[in-house]
């Protein structure tokens, strides 16, 4: 159906829910919430096993903060992501700079600020890396950081300040809840 209604449209409907503050400004506000809904790019064995993963990230973080803070956490996510495309929107028209690699707004980088915050909670946790090699948390977490280090250095072009924008939203996420949990007179106390 959905194959029908692109071939006589000329669209498809995944274009209809992708966040695009140019189409929202222009009352559809749909797209505010429904660029959440939109699937990875494949489903395929290694995408379910990585949905099961952020699953199980996702409830032990709960267990930890409670339902309230893990949701705001997740809000939070989504509320900057939605600022970050509207600043650079913004900044497109006023910079007068074109945003092909726009696509890049997903929930990709608010999957690996879950991913962070769960290595932040349990550092020391061991997970299985390709089912076989006990691996901790923390180095994970050193390779996410690294890997998104260097995918904020590298990027060039037309995306570039649209895949910027993308990471640092998702680390503000992380940051603004990882200081927020510190407690700063026991680290300083002597």
């Amino acid at each position: 159906a959905l194959e029908v209604f692109q071939n006589m449209t000329g669209v498809g409907i995944m274009g209809y829910l992708a966040l695009s503050p140019y189409h929202i400004l222009h009352g559809q506000i749909w797209r505010l919430v429904s660029w959440v809904l939109i699937p990875p790019s494949g489903l395929d064995i290694f995408t379910i096993i990585m949905l099961i993963f952020y699953y199980s990230l996702g409830t032990a973080l709960e267990r930890t903060w409670g339902e309230f803070r893990y949701n705001v956490y997740i809000f939070s996510g989504i509320l900057f992501t939605v600022i970050g495309a509207f600043l650079l929107y913004i900044s497109s028209a006023y910079f007068r700079f074109s945003l092909l690699g726009a696509s890049i707004i997903s929930t990709y980088y608010i999957n690996l600020s879950i991913f962070l915050a769960f290595a932040a909670n349990y550092p020391d946790m061991q997970v299985l890396l390709y089912f076989v090699i006990p691996i901790k948390i923390k180095w994970m977490a050193y390779l996410d950081i690294a890997y998104l280090a260097y995918n904020f250095i590298r990027v060039s072009g037309y995306g570039a300040w649209a895949v910027r924008m993308m990471i640092l939203v998702s680390l503000l996420n992380f940051i603004i809840f990882f200081f927020y949990d510190k407690n700063y007179k026991n680290d300083f106390a002597t």
